[in-house]
């Protein structure tokens, strides 16, 4: 049924891996937004708009925090409720077909906020390009959950995170060279410019298969069939591939009596699993990184600390280059529980270091330079050891029945206190309110120390395994601390080790017995990664 010699090398895979590196283009729009409208919130042309006169100011201006809170946080409350429907939409809608909607809602979005100079309309348009970013990230991450080879699917979600933070590069990056500009040209340029991705992605996904799993789970077997040729290495392998992942759901689909949400929470083992990948995702905000992210240039020029456009331009560049090392690594090496638990450590001690150096010393040139450390620091530890392992776990864990439900909760659950961190962090670091400055490290801190302890405690390795293996695992009831050197028995563990033969009669006996959970099945003819 499949060569076990065959070469399964990065390249082989090519057609898989160019449609996902294509995709991961979608989450360029969330981070490129983040970073150009919080540099944008710092532009004399923006506040003499929507702003007002504050001659405490450096620049001269400032915005209210009410404003502020809102032109941030309604972007990230777009994204949670738009997320929070991914499981619904799932049902009748395709992966690719949603992204088109995406990007329709997010050229609408950027066209009314360049147009406009209302304060109500401009909170539209954030609204709208929540609902285009929520849908961007939830309905990216499943296309490549579901078409990238397991051997290296980490690979490919490292990608998809490191184009959130190029995105956030080229933002940071826009905002230095049009904030010399003045009026209102130097922040409808980077508004101008965010038009660009979209009408790259809608024109790419024209050239990409639908996901098969999606095919599959909708009955359309021969369309499923049609998809997985255009991702596979080698057509031989097609027949096999799709009896796998059929085998797979038809095998969920008997374990339950519907695929209906309120199954998710009463199956302790599906419940499991999604909680599991709810935490993974809120790993994110925990860590404190997205205040400092969308709101570091306002955060410096406030603080008066340096070259604020400037020094946001450099803390976004070293966490690109960070995220690319990363991407080095994450196959290798990239043991989730262990870089995330550290990961969040560090970020804890950068906040605290931040925050003490500031209470000390407040306003010194020295103290000024430490904080810009420091913040550049933190992006590098988030980058590098939280964000793309919260995300790839977040995308593992979930059954693939309830994957939709569960991916789209949880990344609403990652947009909710993401929107809580945009919401609240105006009235620690605004001069009108309570002016805190730095000294808000101190609370992330704890939340980072917090995190932390529940990642070591609570979750699992699944560093190289198939969706099928890690069925298999959950199904077993296995502590976290035993799924790193389980050996799994299912088809897929005897594919890795023997010949066709052998393989197909696991998937025979695995029909014959639909009630038995523990079947392992591979991905695009993966028999021959090492297992963990």
């Amino acid at each position: 049924m499949t060569d076990r010699k065959r070469d399964d090398g990065f390249l082989v895979y090519w057609k898989s891996i160019l449609a996902c590196l294509l995709v991961g283009m979608c989450q360029f729009q969330y981070g490129l937004d983040s970073t150009l409208i919080g540099g944008i919130q710092a532009m004399t042309g923006f506040l003499e708009v929507f702003g007002y006169r504050d001659p405490a100011s450096p620049i001269g201006y400032n915005i209210s925090t009410l404003r502020q809170q809102l032109i941030s946080s309604l972007m990230i409350l777009g994204a949670f409720l738009s997320s929070m429907s991914a499981g619904l939409i799932a049902k009748y809608i395709g992966r690719k077909f949603t992204l088109w909607i995406a990007c329709l809602l997010c050229l609408i979005a950027d066209i009314i906020m360049m147009t406009t100079t209302s304060i109500g309309v401009l909170y539209f348009g954030r609204l709208l390009m929540g609902l285009s970013n929520g849908l961007f990230n939830t309905f990216g991450q499943l296309y490549i959950q579901e078409c990238a080879p397991s051997k290296y699917r980490g690979v490919m979600i490292g990608a998809a995170t490191y184009w959130i933070i190029f995105g956030a590069l080229i933002g940071t990056i826009v905002d230095n060279f049009t904030v010399p500009f003045g009026g209102k040209k130097s922040y409808l340029v980077p508004l101008g410019i965010a038009l660009i991705m979209p009408g790259i992605i809608a024109v790419g996904l024209l050239f990409l298969p639908e996901s098969p799993r999606w095919f599959l789970q909708t009955n359309n077997e021969e369309k499923a069939r049609s998809a997985l040729e255009r991702l596979a290495p080698y057509p031989e392998l097609v027949d096999g591939d799709l009896a796998s992942m059929k085998l797979a759901i038809d095998n969920e689909a008997a374990l339950a009596r519907s695929t209906e949400i309120v199954d998710l929470w009463r199956s302790p083992v599906d419940r499991r699993r999604a909680l599991l990948a709810i935490g993974a995702i809120v790993l994110q905000p925990a860590s404190g990184a997205s205040y400092i992210i969308i709101y570091s240039t306002y955060f410096f020029e406030m603080a008066d600390i340096g070259k604020p456009f400037q020094n946001s331009c450099i803390m976004s560049g070293v966490g690109a280059v960070v995220l690319i090392l990363n991407s080095l690594i994450i196959t290798r090496w990239g043991y989730r529980r262990i870089f995330l638990t550290w990961g969040l450590i560090l970020c804890g001690l950068t906040q605290v270091i931040m925050a003490a150096v500031y209470t000390a010393h407040p306003g010194t040139i020295l103290t000024g330079k430490v904080i810009v450390g420091c913040t550049i620091l933190n992006v590098t530890f988030y980058n590098g050891m939280v964000a793309t392992y919260a995300l790839l776990c977040g995308g593992e864990f979930p059954s693939q029945r309830f994957r939709s439900y569960t991916l789209g909760i949880a990344t609403a659950m990652g947009y909710f206190f993401g929107w809580l961190v945009a919401f609240t962090a105006p009235y620690f670091i605004n001069p009108s309110s309570l002016n805190w400055g730095p000294k808000y490290g101190y609370i992330w801190a704890g939340s980072c120390l917090i995190a932390a302890i529940w990642t070591w405690i609570f979750l699992p390795e699944v560093k190289g395994r198939t969706f099928e293996e890690i069925d298999e695992m959950f199904e077993a009831r296995l502590p976290p601390r035993k799924f790193r050197a389980y050996k799994c028995t299912g088809p897929a563990a005897l594919g890795a080790a023997g010949d066709g033969p052998e393989i197909e009669h696991a998937l025979r006996n695995a029909e014959s017995t639909p009630g038995d959970s523990k079947h392992g099945v591979t991905v695009f003819g993966n028999h021959v990664e090492e297992k963990i």
